[in-house]
């Protein structure tokens, strides 16, 4: 057991944790979530014991192991192999059978009557009873289990562990905890250099693990399917829920609407006896009454409702009109020296298709995806962009790739010069950029605002395709849903390369698998490529070859190209026909309207600002004129709003209807 009584920590004015108590028991399954910067990965120390606090604040068992794992970690030592490494882990145990070892020296040397010779004995017994108890004789294929399950090659084993990238010695700090099976294992973004395959895998692995699991992610799916209690940490406060992710949001709503309700009752309560308190103040005959209610309000314990953390906000613009095809390849190989990354990927998107990019990590999703946003050449097949197609790009560096030299808002105007300052401020206020932060220097933001300011930069410039790589990384839950809205009603074309399966599972509708240098698609969202993942693994385990490929074949002869047969072509040209014909009107009157939204707000806040000059006041004429205008654009822009989601609506529903009747589902 680990408990945490009243910690206390603040920095200035701002309480980091105010009198925060929790406690993890064995076995639990924790997920701690909160915005960034609400001090989980603190507390995540403060558990482990590598950050000090005050006497009797956290208790944790003596005999308790507990492992952590930090979002960053530092190189491992030079000269020690991935394989030694991980061996570490079993320390203890292969030091208890060097000790027995020795001591079987010593008694095969020793006389049984040297007076020595009955300690000896006993302390072999003892680290015999304990090697026995252990699992000593299986960590070789222990290690190469978990080595294997997180992605490690056999060839990687023999290499020094100094000439591996931070993500892989993320996995392997990650592979030695898993081995060491602490008592309480606290994982800190634990899935951040995961890909799907990798994470699928420690998934099944937890699933057996037997002690308590803390952890902290962004992954919603990751924590949906590994914990059964939610701990939310939010303005220096922990809240717990029981169950995961998914619901603990469901519980967190019907506890805000009781708490919101509770609240409204108590304070109209409040006003009722203050109002009989002011009324009958002065009359004697009333003094006893009003003298009870001014005890009844001093005694009233108060309900507050909670802050709220911030929320980025957005949606695309519309997309500049293109062509029926966004983009299609053809035997497109690259190859780094003498290594071949891919060969001969072939495939197509229409306007308005959304592909995830999978595979394991190296396969060359993130070279790929360079590759159709021209950052880099291909060494063989071709590239074939549609009529009037623009590509927007988000790299998986490109917070990184910011000057760190401009502010928030020098960056955003270098883009798109032609907004004005309060426009550009409104586009990096949604994007939690407020007040003074928008002079801050890109080179002071911390990772999250880099990202935001990233995405801010690539949603401004026009584009009908867009390409990201791990957009996600650095986003918290909210944002991250936020996003993932945002894409859902893009109306352009998206490929998108991420391990997060819940982000990638609302709007993809095809999923493009990079494995052994060759290319598979998948006509389905995340959930469907992973079911039939599985179908060709079940299949390869129990040797059936054939089955497996077969798997793959289906799925590649669904590839929209002229594999794909001039019949199907023409079955989803003419659904696309279809629905063009019925949403096209729709659109184009969203357009208008959109339109006058904006020319009617941009006057409704010329009036505000000159309604609250208060030389108009001395003009009670032009006061009243002003005043009549301001109601009448009011009421127009009200009509506006509710007849875009009239429009909205009915383009949502025709979306819908044709979804469902797909020929592909």
């Amino acid at each position: 057991m680990i408990s945490i009584n009243n910690l206390d920590i603040q920095y200035g004015k701002k309480h980091l944790f105010n009198n925060l108590s929790a406690r993890v028991n064995n076995g639990d399954r924790i997920g701690l979530v909160g915005v960034n910067g609400t001090g989980k990965s603190t507390l995540f120390k403060i558990l482990a014991g590598l950050m000090e606090t005050d006497a009797g604040v956290v208790v944790r068992s003596k005999r308790s192991s507990i492992g952590y794992l930090p979002q960053e970690i530092s190189r491992f030592e030079a000269g020690r192999t991935v394989y030694q490494e991980a061996e570490t882990a079993f320390a203890e145990i292969l030091a208890a059978q060097e000790e027995l070892e020795g001591i079987n020296i010593k008694l095969g040397e020793m006389e049984p009557a040297d007076p020595a010779f009955p300690q000896l004995l006993t302390q072999q017994g003892d680290l015999q009873n304990r090697i026995d108890q252990s699992n000593i004789f299986r960590i070789r294929s222990e290690i190469e289990k978990v080595l294997g399950g997180l992605g490690f090659k056999k060839d990687d084993f023999t290499k020094d562990c100094v000439i591996f990238s931070g993500g892989w010695l993320m996995r392997l700090m990650l592979a030695k905890h898993l081995l060491a099976q602490p008592d309480f294992l606290l994982l800190d973004e634990p899935t951040n250099h995961l890909d799907i395959e990798s994470l699928t895998w420690l998934e099944e692995f937890l699933k057996s693990y037997h002690g308590a699991l803390v952890i902290i992610s962004h992954d919603r799916a990751f924590l949906d399917n590994m914990t059964n209690m939610t701990w939310e940490l939010s303005l220096g406060k922990l809240t717990p829920y029981n169950g995961n992710y998914s619901k603990y949001l469901v519980l967190k709503e019907e506890r805000l609407e009781v708490l919101q309700a509770a609240y409204t009752n108590q304070q109209a309560k409040i006003q009722q006896t203050k109002r009989f308190i002011e009324r009958f103040r002065a009359k004697s005959t009333k003094a006893k009454q009003v003298q009870s209610r001014v005890k009844q309000l001093e005694k009233i314990e108060l309900i507050e409702l909670e802050d709220t953390e911030r929320q980025i906000a957005f949606r695309f613009p519309p997309s500049p009109p293109s062509g029926r095809l966004a983009i299609a390849t053809e035997k497109l190989t690259k190859t780094f020296g003498k290594t071949k990354v891919f060969s001969d990927i072939t495939f197509e998107l229409s306007r308005g298709d959304k592909l995830a990019v999978v595979g394991v990590n190296g396969a060359g999703k993130s070279t790929l995806v360079k590759l159709l946003a021209g950052l880099i050449n291909t060494d063989g097949g071709t590239i074939r962009l549609g009529h009037h197609v623009t590509i927007s790009y988000f790299g998986q560096h490109q917070a990184q790739d910011l000057d760190p030299k401009y502010t928030a808002l020098e960056t955003i105007s270098h883009v798109e010069g032609e907004k004005t300052i309060t426009q550009t401020r409104s586009i990096l206020g949604a994007f939690l950029f407020q007040g003074d932060d928008v002079d801050k220097k890109v080179g002071v933001l911390s990772g999250g605002e880099k990202s935001r300011l990233a995405l801010a930069k690539m949603i401004i410039s026009p584009a009908n395709l867009l390409i990201m790589d791990e957009p996600t990384n650095h986003l918290d839950m909210t944002s991250q849903d936020i996003l993932q809205d945002a894409l859902d009603q893009y109306d352009g074309s998206i490929i998108v390369v991420s391990h997060n399966r819940f982000f990638l599972d609302q709007f993809v509708n095809k999923v493009l698998e990079i494995k052994d240098g060759s290319a598979t698609l998948f006509e389905g969202n995340i959930s469907y490529y992973l079911k039939k993942a599985r179908e060709r693994a079940e299949a390869e385990k129990i040797g059936d070859a054939r089955a497996a490929k077969t798997v793959e074949k289906t799925e590649k002869s669904a590839l929209p190209t002229q594999a794909r047969g001039k019949k199907a072509r023409q079955v989803m040209a003419k659904v696309r026909q279809e629905k063009n014909r019925k949403i096209g009107p729709l659109k184009k009157n969203m357009v208008k309207l959109e339109e006058e939204i904006e020319k009617l707000e941009s006057r409704k806040d010329e009036l505000e600002q000159t309604l609250t000059d208060p030389e108009l006041y001395k003009n009670q004429e032009l006061f009243a004129d002003q005043s009549i205008q301001y109601g009448k654009i009011e009421k127009r822009l009200n009509h506006t709003y509710n007849k875009w989601e009239i429009t909205q609506g009915e383009i949502d529903k025709i979306e819908a209807s044709f979804e469902n009747s797909s020929p592909l589902s």
